[in-house]
């Protein structure tokens, strides 16, 4: 049996309800019970409204929080197993949002490539042909290197951090909403620059989005979460032909469409205020539940 590059099991994460005196009264799960896996090659699409626990679970995956309870493997291996940060570097990297926010504006573009090369042990003129091959891979002249963050466009930059994540041949690529910042045409453009490098390197994608348009095409599974729980997963096509739940026919009757053909498959269903609640809400949801248990 083939091992899956990315394993979440049982995944969970609390955050603490304080009240006026500093003191922990209750806990929000903002990840409830999550699991899902990645194959090799396989980019997975997580979807979902800002709140719902997207970029936490990005966030537990790189390290950046603790998971409450649950595992994270990457090829069968544990990374809270007290993995060293080097070797988890260079199995798992990660493309932000925002591009202009994740480069250093006072390093050139060839100083912040330099720095994961310089980790992965490179020296002198090899750092620098690989450098010129990664910016020919993102598609940008070699030139470029001696550019500032503010001399490039939103696309551009995005290009960069793209090239500074697989510098390390790394195995799994976290996208966390990683064209969200960008222009409609831009976006396609880097989407299919993603598509010619997961071929190429073998890569798997966590592809992290609200945006189920871009999901559709770019994805080979969905999962959708809705407060903190994964309530539907599957293959894109069957997804979109068919949501079994009421929350993933709202995301997909909420997609703009330009066509009538679009129109016509897209879900009939009234549009409802879609907000994740807030904490109080939550509490004040799960209170409910707890008092009638069939009110669901």
């Amino acid at each position: 049996m083939t091992v899956p590059v990315l394993e979440i099991i049982g995944l969970n994460k609390g955050f603490p309800v304080k009240n006026g005196f500093g003191r922990t009264v209750d806990e929000v799960r903002a990840v409830d019970d999550v699991s899902f896996s990645i194959a090799k090659g396989e980019v997975y699409g997580l979807a979902g409204e800002s709140g719902s626990g997207k970029s936490t679970i990005a966030r537990m995956i790189m390290g950046l929080e603790r998971p409450t309870s649950g595992d994270i493997l990457i090829e069968g291996r544990n990374l809270g197993g007290g993995m060293a940060a080097a070797e988890k570097r260079k199995l798992v990297q990660m493309v932000f949002q925002n591009p202009g926010s994740s480069l250093n504006p006072r390093r050139t573009i060839g100083q912040s490539l330099r720095v994961p090369l310089e980790a992965m042990g490179l020296a002198g003129r090899k750092i620098d042909a690989r450098i010129g091959e990664l910016l020919d891979m993102v598609q940008l002249p070699a030139n470029f290197a001696e550019r500032f963050p503010h001399e490039l466009s939103g696309g551009q930059k995005q290009r960069v951090a793209i090239a500074r994540a697989i510098a390390v041949q790394p195995r799994l690529l976290v996208l966390d909403e990683p064209t969200s910042a960008l222009d409609v045409s831009v976006q396609a453009k880097v989407i299919d620059l993603l598509v010619d490098l997961g071929r190429e390197l073998e890569l798997s994608y966590l592809f992290i989005s609200h945006d189920l348009s871009l999901m559709r095409n770019f994805a080979d599974r969905i999962g959708v979460l809705y407060r903190g729980r994964i309530v539907e997963t599957g293959r894109s096509d069957a997804v979109f032909e068919n949501p079994a739940h009421d929350y993933t026919r709202l995301l997909i009757a909420s997609v703009p469409v330009v066509t009538a053909e679009e129109e016509a498959v897209r879900p009939k269903i009234p549009l409802i205020d879609g907000e994740i609640p807030t904490a109080e809400a939550l509490l004040a949801l799960r209170e409910q539940e707890r008092r009638n248990p069939t009110s669901e």
